[in-house]
C-alpha cells in the first residue's frame, strides 16, 4: 500500500511513526516526468478573442472572471502574498508583466490602470482535447508546445496485508497526507489484504506456485461485496510473482522454485 505525501520530510516522518507503531513499511522517492503537448496562442486579451473556437473563447472568460475579481481586490487595498490564491496568479503575472504593480515589502500595490484589453495571455489547449483540429487550430497562429516537467515524489510504502495493521497505518497517515490519497490508499490496502487472505487460505491445499497462480487467474476478478458497493481485484501471473514474495519477506509463507509453504 503506497502513500504519497508532499515532500521528504513528511516522507521520513511518517515512515519514523509507522516503524514506531510496530508496523514494516519503507520509504521511496521517485523521479517523475510528465510530458504535456498543447497548443498554446500567446497575444493580447483583445487579440485572443478574435480567434475562432470555443475551448479559446471559454479559457477567456474564465481569465476575464478572474481578472474583475482580482483587480477589484487590489483597488480595495494593497494586498499580500498569503492573500494571493493560485488562480491569481496568472493574472498576477501579466500585471507585472505590464508595470501595473509595484512591490513594496510583501504587499502588492496596483500603480496604474491597465484594461484587460490590454494585458499579455497565454491560453493553452490540452492536444488530445483537439487533436482532430490541430491543423486548423496552427492556422490560426496556434503553436504546438511540448512541456517537461521533471519532480520528485514522496512515498512510504506500506508492506503489511494485515487489515488491522493497514487500518492503523491509515490513521497515522492521516497527519501526513491528503484526503484523496488516504482514500486511494486504503482501496489498495484493501484489495491487498483481500488477496492475500485468498492466496494464504489456497496455500493450505496448493502447494506448487505455479497451480496456485493458475487457480487465481481462473477466480479473476476477486470481489469484495458490501451492502451498497463493491471491490473487484484484477491482477497479472507478474504482479501475483511478486505478491507471493512479499507475503514471503512478511514471513507468511516460504517460496522456493514452484513450492509454497509455510514457515
Amino acid at each position: 500500500m503506497r502513500i504519497e505525501v508532499p515532500s521528504r520530510d513528511h516522507m521520513n516522518e511518517l515512515s519514523k511513526a509507522l516503524s514506531k507503531a510496530g508496523i514494516m513499511n519503507r520509504p521511496k522517492e521517485e523521479m517523475n516526468i510528465e510530458i504535456s503537448n498543447l497548443i498554446v496562442f500567446k497575444d493580447t486579451f483583445s487579440k485572443l478573442t478574435e480567434v475562432p473556437f470555443e475551448e479559446v473563447r471559454k479559457r477567456l472568460g474564465e481569465v476575464e472572471r478572474i481578472y474583475r475579481t482580482f483587480i477589484k481586490m487590489l483597488k480595495e487595498k494593497e494586498l499580500s502574498f498569503e492573500e494571493i490564491d493560485e488562480e491569481y496568479v496568472e493574472i498576477l503575472e501579466a500585471l507585472e508583466n505590464a508595470n501595473a504593480i509595484e512591490i513594496i515589502g510583501d504587499k502588492l500595490k496596483l500603480v496604474k490602470d491597465v484594461s484587460l484589453e490590454d494585458l499579455e495571455f497565454e491560453v493553452s489547449i490540452p492536444l488530445e482535447e483537439i487533436y482532430e483540429r490541430v491543423e486548423e487550430f496552427e492556422k490560426a497562429g496556434g503553436k504546438l508546445v511540448t512541456e517537461v516537467i521533471l519532480s520528485k515524489k514522496y512515498y512510504v510504502e506500506v508492506m503489511e496485508v494485515d487489515l488491522e495493521a493497514i487500518q492503523k497505518a491509515l490513521e497515522i497517515a492521516e497527519n501526513y497526507a491528503e484526503e484523496h490519497v488516504i482514500t486511494r490508499a486504503a482501496l489498495e490496502g484493501l484489495a491487498r489484504s483481500t488477496l492475500a487472505e485468498l492466496i494464504l487460505n489456497m496455500a493450505n491445499e496448493v502447494n506448487r506456485k505455479n497451480e496456485l497462480i493458475d487457480i487465481l487467474l481462473a477466480l479473476e476478478p476477486v470481489s469484495l461485496e458490501g451492502e451498497k458497493s463493491e471491490m473487484r481485484v484484477y491482477f497479472e501471473r507478474d504482479a501475483i510473482e511478486d505478491f507471493l514474495k512479499e507475503l514471503q519477506t512478511l514471513g507468511y509463507i516460504k517460496v522456493k522454485g514452484n513450492r509454497i509453504w509455510f514457515y
